[in-house]
């Protein structure tokens, strides 16, 4: 702290603290006659075992004249009577370039418990997204090294994308190819609502050595507490607010928002609100927007952010997903029968959709995307009759040619995880392909 900000400082102090005491303790929802604070206010619960021991919470309601809050670590040896301190302020966390290469937990604590470098700035975790009038129109390409989005999806500088995917089709995979390939300054990573052994699996197999160094991981893992993982969501998303306010162009991948809403669902209905679509509370519905358009670009630089949803039986009606897809400005669908032929990534061409590519891409690459998806579509309606062989050829010039273009554009569509093709590559390959042979 710079000693010439400490007289700015004195008047913001309070001669006060504010205490209370825990009444009751229901699952996770911590109940307290006092102290005096605020929505979303950090407090400290002393606990009765050891009165050198704190707990972590927040505050998230009210009921009466008492204070609700949920813990942000365990709640054991709380214990009726215990102190709650009230600290006046929300939870900051402690953020700078010293940081990237490290892997994080959900409050911004390096999980190797070793102490934070020194030098870094303090940084809120719940801020306002940027005013919509200040925001500049997206209108650079980011070339992301994974051939069919930058080629078919082309993602400005800045864009939201959703990835909707049922469980096991290459989610975290195509996450890894988008944090090693793409050209972006730095990555923020979270993953939210993980099983233990998958960090692990995620960092060391997909992300590597290299992805790493370039890389800040945000880890909230399903077994810590429904504000922890919330918290994993906030984090991440400040500290790619942080590196956007110093000009750089920043990567934000979240796997995945489906855990932020099921924890928020928790959290919810442990302090009573009523559950609405598909047992989610009103709250889910009010915290989605607010998250998912901190990203996005501003003044100074860009969040291009990735957001993975999770389809439950493969179904992309259901709340979370209907109510994610009309916030993001495209999303990118993973179909499991594309997975089980062994195409990887298995994007759906025809069910995926960037709605900013339009605008950022040259006419001659809309109109080879255009093209190949219409041939795409011709295959996939005839599929059946030309699989039985009922298809007899020369019966239709559009059918016979999505026949001959499906052998290219299958092999235009695979990569491996460990190959990378610029952008500049992607889109000369798509055109030379539906150039003159792609004509009917």
């Amino acid at each position: 702290m710079n000693v010439q900000s400490l007289p700015e400082l004195i008047p913001q102090l309070s001669p006060f603290k504010w205490y209370g005491k825990v009444t009751r303790v229901i699952g996770l929802m911590i109940e307290s006659k006092g102290p005096q604070a605020s929505i979303g206010d950090l407090c400290y619960i002393t606990t009765g075992k050891n009165s050198m021991t704190r707990v972590r919470a927040e505050v998230v309601g009210f009921r009466d004249e008492f204070v609700l809050l949920m813990p942000l670590n365990g709640i054991s040896d709380i214990a009726p009577g215990s102190l709650v301190e009230a600290t006046g302020r929300p939870l900051e966390i402690k953020i700078g370039t010293q940081l990237i290469g490290s892997i994080v937990d959900g409050c911004g604590e390096l999980l190797t418990k070793e102490s934070l470098p020194k030098g870094l700035s303090n940084f809120q975790t719940d801020n306002d997204p940027p005013n919509p009038i200040k925001r500049p129109r997206i209108k650079e390409l980011m070339s992301l090294g994974v051939r069919s989005i930058d080629s078919l999806f082309t993602v400005g500088k800045g864009q939201r994308i959703g990835i909707f995917a049922g469980s096991g089709v290459g989610k975290s995979t195509l996450l890894s190819m988008l944090a090693r390939n793409s050209e972006a300054d730095v990555n923020i990573i979270a993953l939210i609502g993980e099983r233990g052994r998958e960090v692990k699996d995620f960092i060391e197999r997909d992300l590597g050595e290299e992805g790493l160094k370039r890389s800040i991981v945000v880890v909230a893992t399903s077994d810590q507490p429904a504000l922890m993982r919330i918290k994993g969501a906030m984090t991440a998303t400040a500290i790619a607010e942080y590196f956007r306010q110093q000009g750089m162009d920043v990567n934000l991948m979240m796997d995945s928002v489906t855990r932020v809403a099921m924890a928020q669902r928790e959290i919810g209905l442990a302090i009573g609100e009523p559950p609405t679509s598909k047992g989610y509370t009103p709250s889910v519905f009010a915290m989605l927007p607010r998250l998912l358009e901190r990203s996005g670009t501003d003044e100074k630089g860009s969040i291009t952010a990735f957001y993975t949803v999770l389809v439950d039986g493969d179904d992309l009606n259901e709340p979370i997903s209907d109510a994610v897809r009309g916030i993001l400005d495209g999303h990118l669908v993973l179909d499991r029968k594309l997975a089980q032929k062994g195409q990887f990534p298995a994007i759906n061409v025809l069910k995926s959709v960037s709605r900013v590519m339009s605008d950022i891409v040259t006419e001659d690459h809309r109109k080879a995307a255009e093209r190949l998806r219409y041939f795409v579509s011709v295959y996939e309606d005839n599929e059946d009759l030309i699989n039985i062989g009922a298809y007899k050829k020369g019966s239709s010039p559009e059918i016979d040619q999505a026949i001959m273009m499906q052998p290219q554009i299958v092999s235009f569509l695979k990569q491996s995880t460990d190959e990378n093709s610029t952008i500049d590559q992607s889109i000369q390959t798509l055109i030379k392909m539906l150039g003159n042979g792609g004509r009917s």
